[in-house]
């Protein structure tokens, strides 16, 4: 709300933004009128949107359909390589992959989901899968449950203030109550395991990852079907290796500041 009275805010691209975002694995192409409905824009502003997008290259027109075009794609790229995620992280967690076979990601809280910017998936099939910009809900995830933890009460009530907590299985934590004593329990022994929360057959084990200041900035996890291991054996094999590529990752972010401040991004 605050950033809508700020005069230097630009309502026009916020719309336009909106019209990108609603396009997802479930509406990969749509009609105006779904893009109106998806964004709550009307159709002569939503027409607008679509129309200054496929002249940007951004959006193509297919009869009366729309759909993205690869375009979109340099956003992310831009990203990744301004940020150096190739040389902070991703040797670390592709090292970690290998040594245990599992799922390896990292991910950072935005707004009251997780947003995944390093995904090394495992040669094994998950039903339910992850890469790079998927986004998840906090509370039904190993990082998004770690992150939480260590961001302060403040953030835990304006969280659980902010709306109800999705459920996906009837393992999810969807209480605001067991939610803040799980999180309690995640501070104490800094680490969080998740077990058929998000989808049944999953199993994770999530830690914090500190900027050079001790701010929470991220999470890194390991993630893996549950034929293949035990909850109890997963954290206690997974966790020592976690630790240290969370360390060893944090002291990478000490030479490149700028990428810390941008993963702490906004809650």
């Amino acid at each position: 709300m605050a950033a809508e009275k700020d005069p230097e805010y630009l309502s026009t691209l916020e719309r336009g933004l909106s019209v990108l975002r609603a396009f997802d694995a479930t509406r990969p192409e749509m009609a105006l009128s779904d893009v109106a409905a998806a964004t709550g824009l009307s159709p002569a502003v939503a027409r607008r949107c679509l129309n200054t997008l496929v002249a940007l290259g951004y959006i193509r027109q297919d009869g009366r359909r729309f759909l993205l075009t690869p375009e979109v794609l340099s956003f992310g790229s831009a990203y990744l390589s301004s940020m150096n995620i190739e040389t902070v992280a991703v040797p670390t967690l592709q090292a970690l992959a290998q040594a245990t076979g599992d799922s390896v990601s990292l991910a950072v809280r935005s707004g009251r989901d997780i947003l995944y910017v390093c995904h090394i998936p495992s040669n094994r099939r998950i039903r339910l899968g992850a890469g790079v910009g998927t986004r998840y809900p906090l509370n039904a995830t190993s990082m998004g449950k770690v992150i939480l933890a260590f961001q302060g009460e403040a953030a835990i009530a304006a969280y659980l203030d902010g709306g109800p907590l999705p459920r996906f299985t009837e393992r999810t934590l969807s209480d605001a109550v067991a939610l803040r004593t799980r999180l309690q329990t995640i501070l104490e022994r800094r680490y969080d395991s998740a077990l058929d929360e998000l989808d049944y057959g999953i199993v994770s084990v999530a830690v914090p990852l500190f900027d050079g200041q001790g701010q929470v900035v991220a999470a890194i996890n390991c993630s893996t079907s549950t034929t293949r291991i035990s909850q109890d054996e997963l954290v206690r094999t997974r966790l020592p290796l976690l630790s240290e590529a969370a360390a060893s990752i944090g002291n990478e972010l000490r030479r490149f500041p700028q990428l810390a401040r941008s993963l702490a991004g906004r809650s």
